[in-house]
């Protein structure tokens, strides 16, 4: 448990502090904590106010600090929740205290109190818990203190510290911090002011100079009577860090790849970055496309810079070569045979310079070929031949090489990649390569076919049919109710959506290959079975993640904040299967 105020205290406020630690549920354990700043040190010694009868009134700042320590992160004040406190002095006739109620609505809030002396002697200044609409609990006992009144020193007065510049909760960007002064008032030895001492900066990021800091002022006037006070801040960078681009895969003198890209960019922040440089790599084929190089900070700021134009293609253009004119009656050309290329290229296009001449065979004879080659703009090469021109009736023999097996049933995701194929021609040969249609990935009976045709112009044709199935969502799982439940949540809370996805029997558990998408609608609220929810998460990140131990997907949806609304959010998959829970915001 964090301790951000006073943990001494006499023995009969300790006794009645066990009884201040009670929040939305009941009696709980150590909780936020109610302090104040009557002195400017964390010490096991009790506060002590002293004052002079007939002297200046007295007064201490009031404020909550959390600790975490109710099972609850951050600030238990948050929303519109607040909490209320009644003040008291334990002997009125020797020191009174106004007001005698306070309304602490954020941990960053301050409330004052006056202590006024009546009469010297000794009394105490404590807190009791008058409501608590915050679903966390309290500590009252750090703000108690003892009010000693004593007689008028003689032809002395107490001094008085305040601290200027930096403010109590005040927030200040790194390298920008006021520097704390002390300012002290003194009726007999004359107003002075000097720099503030500052504490060490603590919390997860101190290392980096981000936290919290403590600038404290202390001072005892020639009479010997001391004054002290003390404020506490946060440092923070919200400062983004810069990112800068360095370089990327060249493109050749056309504008293409014909390989992975790779786009690098430089980091730097005053404070600090997670990571110098960051690397982002395209490895699919495609016109135009771009990369987004993201910087963070050690504070979680981050900074993106995206790089386009970046073309990339991988795949051969195709090529094939045709011959005439066609044999005669008997089954033969009786004229020369000029064979001519056509070759194509879907991405970067074709080369036209590349592309081979005809080819003329003047040579008689039976089984004459020829071959013939084209490069694509990205620097892709293809070739083929032209063989066995002759007469030719029988079809020739096609068959898919790989891909999908006929019959075969696949879950959406895990198709087989698809076949190519291979023809064969005994007599008169194939006229240029086999072709694959009809191959898909999407949910469904799919068929895919490969034909080639022989040089006399006959077809043949092999085909594999095969289903591609869909996914299987199990959720949304509790705290979330399905089946048509109407699900009540305070508006603002963040609800934890959990699912399962599998393909058959085996469970998914990649975010960027099930690729999960949520959509939020706002719905007429109908008259069905309610349940309310009754775990919500932390405010945090919404992105979907998937929890290891937990075995499951998790989305935090942060709900609006607004009450009687109804929505409805559906969570649909990459092969589009969704599944839909409905809400009420309270």
């Amino acid at each position: 448990m964090k301790t951000l105020g006073k943990v001494g205290r006499t023995s009969a406020a300790m006794a009645a502090a066990a009884a201040l630690l009670i929040g939305a549920g009941g009696l709980t354990a150590w909780a936020d904590q109610v302090v104040n700043n009557v002195d400017a040190t964390i010490d096991a010694v009790a506060e002590v106010m002293a004052l002079n009868l007939g002297g200046a009134n007295g007064s201490t700042a009031l404020r909550v600090v959390t600790t975490d320590g109710d099972g609850k992160n951050g600030c238990n004040l948050t929303g519109q929740t607040t909490v209320v406190v009644g003040v008291s002095s334990s002997s009125t006739n020797v020191a009174t205290v106004s007001p005698s109620s306070l309304t602490f609505d954020s941990c960053g809030a301050t409330r004052t109190l006056t202590i006024t002396p009546v009469a010297t002697g000794s009394t105490t200044i404590s807190l009791t818990l008058t409501s608590n609409n915050s679903q966390g609990s309290f500590d009252l006992a750090p703000a108690t203190f003892t009010v000693n009144v004593s007689a008028p020193p003689p032809s002395n007065t107490g001094p008085t510290v305040s601290i200027s510049g930096a403010t109590m909760g005040g927030t200040y960007e790194h390298g920008s911090v006021p520097a704390a002064t002390c300012d002290v008032t003194d009726a007999e030895d004359g107003n002075s002011s000097f720099p503030a001492t500052l504490s060490a900066i603590t919390g997860p990021l101190s290392s980096y100079g981000l936290g919290s800091q403590t600038a404290s002022c202390s001072y005892t006037d020639g009479g010997g009577l001391p004054a002290s006070s003390s404020v506490t801040y946060s440092i923070v960078d919200t400062t983004a860090p810069t990112i800068t681009f360095v370089s990327r895969t060249p493109a050749n003198g056309k504008g293409w790849n014909n390989t992975d890209v790779e786009v690098e960019w430089f980091c730097s922040d005053s404070v600090g970055v997670l990571s110098s440089s960051v690397t982002e790599t395209v490895s699919t084929e495609g016109a135009n496309q771009s990369a987004t190089g993201t910087c963070t900070d050690v504070a979680g700021t981050t900074a993106s810079e995206t790089k386009s134009g970046i073309n990339i293609d991988k795949t051969q253009p195709s090529i094939s070569g045709s011959a005439s004119p066609s044999a005669n009656g008997k089954g033969w050309n009786n004229s020369d045979v000029t064979v001519n290329w056509s070759c194509s290229d879907s991405l970067s296009g074709v080369d036209a310079a590349t592309v081979s001449a005809p080819a003329v065979l003047s040579s008689e004879g039976a089984g004459q070929s020829a071959s013939g080659s084209c490069t694509d703009n990205a620097g892709n090469s293809s070739s083929t031949t032209v063989s066995e021109i002759d007469i030719d009736k029988t079809k020739p023999t096609v068959s898919l090489v790989g891909g999908p097996e006929d019959g075969g049933s696949y879950y959406f995701g895990f198709v087989p990649d698809a076949p190519s194929c291979t023809a064969d021609d005994t007599l008169s040969g194939v006229d240029g390569d086999c072709s694959v249609t009809g191959y898909e990935t999407t949910k469904g009976s799919q068929t895919v076919t490969a034909s080639a045709r022989d040089n006399a112009g006959n077809e043949g044709t092999d085909s594999a049919t095969y289903s591609v199935d869909a996914w299987t969502i199990s959720g949304f799982y509790r705290p979330v109710d399905m089946g048509g439940i109407l699900n009540t949540v305070k508006g603002g809370s963040t609800v934890p959506l959990k699912f399962e996805v599998f393909a058959g029997s085996s469970e998914l558990t990649d975010v960027e290959f099930v690729k999960p998408t949520f959509t939020i609608a706002k719905t007429i609220c109908y008259a069905a079975a309610t349940d309310a929810i009754e775990v919500v998460a932390d405010t945090g990140s919404t992105a979907v993640r998937y929890d290891s131990v937990g075995g499951q997907f998790i989305k935090n949806w942060q709900t609006p904040k607004q009450s009687g609304a109804c929505y409805a959010v559906t969570m649909t998959t990459d092969d589009g299967t969704s599944i839909t829970a409905n809400f009420k915001l309270k």
